[in-house]
């Protein structure tokens, strides 16, 4: 996916320039945020009352020209966002969490779509994501780096709890109400930098490492989120099965990853909009 990058650092200015563009635009106050991943922009369709804003449109907004990742995405309770990937789009990919922050979100909810490494998970699944690795972080692609503004978040943040069990917890009780208990999985994501797949070697190696999903964006936003002091919950949808044998024949293609994606749309547009009005609901007692 090809981002047009605004710069590599962006200073508070731009982002206060780009949070009083948009809180002009409109008067919704948005708490929960939402990020979909390759395939899941539909998940946009089922807000009511919406506000569409182009991305070309908003001051300094990074714009995403991936075929998977609509430009445009409506916004009411939640904005829904389409990721990028590659190491030179990190700030640009992580620019609307801290618009979100300054905004006055409060929750995040990040959807991907994922290879399952577990051999337990089936094409379909939806995993909540407990944990996750930043291999590309470990080679200091990380979003982090650079100056910290403590305006907003601290420089070494704790990753130990960055997705929340309250909003797992929730999302697990609001699945089996829906009937959808039976694939849903909980497991631990890992990003590679991609674009290509993961070969056979690669795909054992992580493995072995304990990643039950792998997949190539999300955990910048997530990084950036929990920095800003934003809860998040992670979805992964499991879209093909990931080769961990050398004699298997069948070859994952980003044309299957969005197939599934529709197969499971409208589950996932039941689980997400159900979760915005619970997290909703949660911020409004605290």
């Amino acid at each position: 996916v090809h981002v047009r990058v605004c710069s590599s650092c962006c200073s508070f200015e731009d982002y206060k320039l780009t949070t009083e563009w948009l809180m002009n635009q409109t008067s919704l106050r948005p708490k929960v945020a939402v990020i979909c991943g390759s395939g899941l922009g539909l998940l946009a369709d089922r807000v009511a009352n919406k506000q569409a804003f182009r991305y070309q449109d908003i001051p300094n907004f990074p714009v995403s020209t991936g075929e998977s990742h609509a430009p445009c995405r409506d916004m009411k309770a939640a904005w829904c966002l389409g990721p990028s990937r590659t190491r030179r789009v990190t700030p640009s990919v992580t620019f609307p969490v801290r618009i979100f922050k300054l905004m006055g979100v409060e929750s995040l909810l990040v959807t991907n779509a994922s290879g399952g490494i577990c051999p337990d998970f089936k094409v379909g699944d939806i995993m909540l994501i407990k944990d996750h690795i930043n291999l590309p972080g470990f080679a200091g692609q990380h979003p982090l780096c650079g100056p910290n503004d403590e305006r907003f978040g601290i420089r070494f943040p704790c990753m130990s709890d960055a997705y929340s069990k309250e909003l797992r917890a929730m999302a697990m009780d609001i699945g089996s109400e829906l009937g959808c208990g039976g694939f849903i999985r909980e497991g631990v994501y890992c990003m590679v930098s991609g674009p290509n797949f993961e070969t056979v070697a690669e795909a054992r190696m992580l493995h072995i490492l304990g990643c039950d999903s792998v997949g190539m964006s999300t955990i910048p936003e997530v990084t950036v989120a929990k920095h800003c002091g934003l809860r998040v919950l992670g979805l992964s949808l499991i879209t093909n099965k990931v080769s961990l044998d050398y004699s298997r024949e069948e070859k994952v293609n980003h044309e299957e990853v969005l197939e599934i994606g529709k197969m499971r749309a409208e589950v996932l547009q039941k689980l997400v909009t159900t979760l915005i009005s619970c997290c909703q609901q949660s911020i409004n007692t605290h």
